[in-house]
């Protein structure tokens, strides 16, 4: 969408504004500015920079933390929301997020709600953030609410950093497995195997059998690439759907070892999500609502929206979580204690304490056990070579 940059001021206010706004639009630009009661003096599109990479401006959790923590401090020190906006554009921030904030600052000082100008930029601010944020106004706890946020935002950031870290090192060694082997297959294997048929030798089952692979992937390599990039891409379009995404979804939560880390992961973000809302102050059933979203898993999400309609029709939502395999029974368990004693907050962070320490252990063994697995590959890679290229090598040049 085109950004427009802009120079205004208020009704009835010497005081000139400048900032930028998204619209489809200079009229619309106009029309937005107009709606925040500023008098437009200027406008005109951004130019867009040829070498300005957007994907390198991107606003990240780690950026929301930084915002949601430095506003909070500030409004906590009495600093008024749209000075606080305003400083913080200042800083060194990410840039597409600096614009934004300087735009919600321009709208919040138009008279529009905080929460209200953040969801006019859902791109940035999903509807957890909006919400949480919301309820702080609602409740004039707004420097405490931001505070449960970046709280919550950090610790998404710090659990999703941990599993990217351990599947870099498994990853990045598999990648290079598979480069190599299809080019010593393609390039090496070929000349050896042409070496050994000139001597006029029999080959052994091994090596007949890896000439043949190779001879393949020289001959139908290409057809191998292009039927992996229609299947990738009509993968990509199945996922899209609403059963495709089910079905992923559903198998990612019945694969073995890593099926058990998805669901520990799904349950530490639905405990973490529900307690900062209802921190906040947002009732139960709108909690759940926002936190069936915020969980980015279809039967997580439908799970949680019939633990709403039980909650509505007069039950509780640990009656739901105890009839879904997917769920581990001492969270089901858990909720019915803390529903019980009045005490859900304290029994969700206990849940999402517990389930930390669960997957960090988890993450620790798969990344103990990736090791002597890729080793044990790499041997059987290596006997393989040597089985069917090196040893007829070398009874050949000892017969000779």
């Amino acid at each position: 969408m085109p950004i427009y940059n802009f120079r205004a001021k208020k009704v009835d206010e010497e005081e000139f504004i400048e900032g930028s706004v998204e619209a489809e639009s200079e009229s619309l630009a106009s029309e937005i500015l107009e709606e925040r009661g500023l008098i437009v003096l200027s406008i005109e599109q951004k130019k867009k920079n040829l070498f300005e990479l957007d994907f390198l401006e991107r606003v990240n959790t780690k950026d929301l933390v930084i915002f949601a923590r430095q506003l909070s401090v500030m409004i906590s020190a009495q600093v008024p929301l749209v000075q606080s906006l305003k400083d913080i554009v200042k800083q060194d921030i990410n840039k597409k997020l600096k614009r934004v904030v300087a735009e919600v600052a321009t709208e919040v000082e138009g008279g529009i709600k905080f929460s209200e100008a953040l969801a006019r930029h859902s791109k940035f601010f999903d509807n957890f953030f909006v919400n949480i944020v919301r309820s702080g106004e609602s409740s004039g706890r707004l420097e405490e609410v931001l505070m449960y946020l970046a709280d919550q935002l950090e610790k998404d950031y710090e659990m999703k950093g941990k599993i990217k870290g351990a599947m870099i090192y498994p990853a990045f060694i598999v990648s290079g497995m598979m480069v190599l082997g299809i080019f010593v297959m393609v390039f090496i294997i070929p000349k050896m195997t042409e070496m050994l048929a000139q001597t006029g030798a029999e080959l052994p089952l091994s090596t007949r059998i890896l000439k043949g692979l190779s001879d393949f992937l020289v001959q139908y390599g290409w057809m191998l690439l292009m039927f992996a990039i229609i299947f990738a891409v009509i993968a990509r379009m199945v996922i899209k759907t609403e059963s495709g995404r089910r079905s992923v979804d559903l198998l990612k939560l019945n694969l073995p070892i890593f099926g058990k880390l998805n669901q520990y992961i799904l349950v530490i973000r639905f405990v973490r999500g529900l307690r900062t809302l209802l921190l906040g102050g947002v009732d139960i059933v709108e909690a759940l609502n926002i936190t069936a979203a915020l969980v980015d898993n279809l039967i997580y999400r439908d799970l949680i929206l019939e633990a709403v309609s039980v909650i509505e029709d007069g039950g509780s939502m640990s009656e739901t979580f105890e009839k879904s395999k997917y769920v581990p029974k001492i969270v089901s368990q858990m909720l019915r204690t803390g529903e019980e004693t009045g005490k859900v907050d304290m029994v969700l962070e206990k849940i999402s304490q517990f389930y930390s320490r669960e997957v960090d252990s988890l993450i620790g063994n798969l990344m103990a056990l990736m090791e002597p697995i890729i080793m044990v590959v790499l041997g059987v890679a290596v006997g393989v070579m040597i089985a069917a290229v090196v040893m007829p090598m070398y009874q050949v040049s000892t017969n000779m």
